[in-house]
């Protein structure tokens, strides 16, 4: 990091002070429990502190828009919003995974209400006898959840067909609309996906030659080519950790952070990713379509449920039947959870996609003009 003195006052202070809040975001992230690292709530986080500090990083490029034109910079920001259109796909395939989850939690809801913890009557839930016919019902909701929930890493169905634009309103009969909010220059890459897509493949790509500048890249750029190659591993990083915890398309972490810990926030990151990998080395969680801790909890749920409906015999005893409420009852906490969850991290994946459209277009032209006026 020595070459950096080499630059002016103003922007050596501006990168060191984007580098450490950076760093202490991503602390702040790991600081929390197991429980609480890859919940709703903290993925959320996540991409709150990707869009801040995404927000400065453009902050500081606007501030510095004659030196965007010149080399090395020009190459350098080009190739990271190359990057960041890259991630428009994960983005898309994160939105098909919250879709999925929607799939488990209507599926979760025909468990809560056939086994009598949802829509019964307040006054007479304890009174009420599971028959047959309620039971049979919950095991084959519980028999599709266990199949929803293994990461089938042979199987060649996509979750859904990635061609929708986060600009579309959920009314899937509106075909009309379809093309209407798409951006052109955008469509190859993050509209149609192919059902050969993959989660892990698109990761290498956005990762690819993402290496730290040269010193005299560094000298030339007064520091700036060091802010593009940071904000680059942020976005890398945060692009994997969706991968890690939502399901999607052929994932795959075997991504390398080719990061130096001399840099103010690589520890935190590295941090970070060790406690993500080591919660996917965990017996319980292996198999597992993602490691969002609510999926886990879903799993856990589900199959102490399907161990008890599938020992149920009828007439049903008053300490079973207890039992099952029980475990019912603890389903229902879980479906309240990703209840509350879920929609407002799909609200946050849409802003984020919107967030990096919006970015990649305004910088990509503003190099042009600097171009065209040469």
């Amino acid at each position: 990091m020595e070459s950096l003195n080499n630059g002016s006052g103003f922007n050596e202070v501006e990168l060191e002070s984007f580098q450490r809040q950076i760093a202490d975001r991503f602390q702040d992230l790991g600081s929390v429990s197991s429980d609480e690292l890859l919940s709703l709530p903290w993925v959320r986080k996540l991409l709150d502190v990707f869009l801040s500090c995404e927000e400065e990083f453009r902050g500081i490029l606007v501030n510095n828009k004659g030196r965007l034109m010149k080399p090395p910079l020009d190459r350098l920001i080009a190739d990271f919003y190359e990057r960041s259109v890259k991630s428009l796909d994960v983005c898309n395939a994160i939105r098909d995974g919250l879709d999925q989850i929607k799939q488990w939690q209507k599926l979760m809801e025909i468990v809560i209400c056939a086994l009598g913890h949802r829509n019964v009557n307040k006054n007479n839930t304890n009174k009420r006898i599971l028959g047959e016919g309620q039971v049979r019902r919950a095991r084959k909701a519980l028999s599709e959840l266990a199949v929803g929930l293994v990461d089938d890493k042979d199987s060649s169905q996509p979750l859904a067909l990635r061609n929708r634009s986060f600009g579309r309103n959920n009314n899937s009969s509106n075909s009309q609309s379809k093309d209407q909010h798409r951006l052109g220059y955008f469509r190859s890459l993050s509209w149609n996906v192919s059902r050969s897509w993959s989660a892990a493949k698109q990761l290498q790509a956005i990762g690819s030659n993402l290496v730290s500048p040269r010193a005299n890249e560094i000298t030339a750029t007064n520091g700036l080519a060091m802010l593009v190659f940071t904000m680059g591993n942020v976005l890398l990083f945060v692009m994997w950790a969706l991968v890690a915890a939502i399901p999607c398309q052929d994932r795959g972490l075997q991504v390398h952070f080719y990061m130096s810990r001399q840099f103010p926030w690589a520890a935190s990151i590295l941090s970070l990713h060790d406690k993500i990998m080591e919660e996917s080395r965990k017996k319980d969680r292996k198999n597992t379509s993602g490691f969002l801790m609510e999926i886990y909890q879903i799993d856990k749920c589900s199959r102490s449920l399907s161990e008890l409906t599938g020992s149920v015999q009828f007439p049903i005893s008053e300490e079973k039947e207890r039992e099952l409420r029980q475990r019912v009852q603890e389903m229902g906490q879980v479906y309240e959870a990703v209840t509350a969850g879920l929609e407002p991290l799909e609200k946050k994946v849409r802003e984020l996609f919107h967030r990096i459209v919006h970015s990649r277009t305004e910088g990509l032209d503003c190099l042009g003009r600097g171009h065209n006026s040469e």
